[in-house]
């Protein structure tokens, strides 16, 4: 028995509080409970001259993951890599700061606050941005918003796909098309426009362009194996815990554990990731976040396919033979006597 209209009014009342709910939880709690855990940092110098400084870093327990370098020009070569956010240089005249704003403009404000504390009251701790920002976003606010319509885009893509009911080749040639024009786009936006990255100009259309093929692949996939309930659970993966879990406006290590991790498996914290190493670090550290985008992006394709050709072959489905739109076979005339 179908269920009677004051019955349906009610379920949408009972439902909508706990989708708000849900969405509130997941965009909310990890903001509130920001904090570090296990931020490689590191300290370069004489082991006698660092050890203070490690201690001070040790002191605030499972905040910091100290990396020790002999000297200026290792910390560098380790920020630049993205092997460490930030070093504290021991030199003659004190202590010396080298951040990153460019790998979270959080996380380098809290290696000047860490540091400043450690200072002798009165003493200006040297500061220097090894890899900044760019110019047109000195505090990385508009990168960090940029996950979040990538995310829809490429969720609207999966739906159009399945509600446009396009299978086989013809889904996965939308779905590679719509991501390499909106790789292209994005980039025209961000980069030249906007100004705010500052990579190579290819390369970061690559990885819009794959992140985007990523996330629509996977919703497309989920909706052509279990149907509507895909776009539902594509949407739940990629917005409501994909994005949050991301890290991208402030970073991995300062959400909760381990969500910070199950983030990073995620298009859209993979995607932040790559997206920083084209645009800021010479596409150090790309190969991990590039890996996951194309696991993921492989896996929605072969969704894909492979609900199309099961699809195709059942009975009553759209296309497939014996269904209300399929070709009717027209019967030829039997030959006279």
């Amino acid at each position: 028995m179908s269920a009677t209209p004051t019955r349906r009014m009610i379920g949408v009342m009972l439902l909508i509080p706990v989708i708000a709910a849900l969405a509130l939880t997941a965009f909310a709690w990890p903001a509130a409970r920001v904090a570090p855990h296990d931020v490689p940092v590191g300290v370069a110098g004489p082991a006698s001259a660092t050890a203070p400084l490690q201690q001070g870093f040790e002191r605030q327990p499972d905040a910091f993951e100290v990396h020790r370098y002999d000297d200026e020009a290792a910390a560098r070569e380790a920020i630049e890599g993205r092997d460490i956010y930030g070093a504290v240089v021991v030199t003659a005249e004190g202590p010396h700061l080298l951040t990153a704003s460019a790998a979270g403009p959080v996380v380098a404000q809290l290696l000047r606050e860490a540091v400043t504390a450690q200072a002798p009251t009165g003493t200006q701790v040297p500061v220097t941005d090894v890899v900044a920002t760019p110019s047109g976003d000195p505090r990385g606010s508009v990168f960090g918003a940029s996950m979040l319509p990538l995310t829809l885009g490429g969720v609207a893509t999966g739906v159009l796909v399945h509600l446009l009911a396009l299978r086989g080749v013809r889904a996965v040639g939308a779905l590679s098309g719509a991501a390499a024009l909106a790789g292209l786009t994005a980039t025209a936006l961000a980069h030249s426009w906007l100004d705010v990255l500052a990579g190579d100009w290819w390369a970061e259309a690559g990885a819009f362009g794959l992140a985007a093929l990523a996330i629509g692949a996977t919703v497309a996939g989920l909706a052509t194996l279990v149907g509507q309930a895909g776009i539902g659970l594509g949407a739940l993966l990629m917005v409501l815990i994909g994005n949050p879990f991301s890290g991208v406006s402030s970073a991995p290590e300062f959400l909760p554990e381990p969500f910070g991790v199950i983030g990073q498996l995620l298009p859209p914290g993979a995607s932040g990731s790559l997206l920083r190493s084209v645009a800021f670090f010479d596409g150090n550290a790309a190969v991990t976040p590039a890996l996951t985008l194309t696991a993921w992006a492989v896996l929605g394709l072969a969704a894909v396919l492979v609900g199309s050709r099961r699809a195709s072959a059942t009975p009553g489905t759209p296309g497939s033979p014996g269904s209300p739109d399929a070709p009717a076979r027209t019967r030829e005339p039997a030959p006279a006597a």
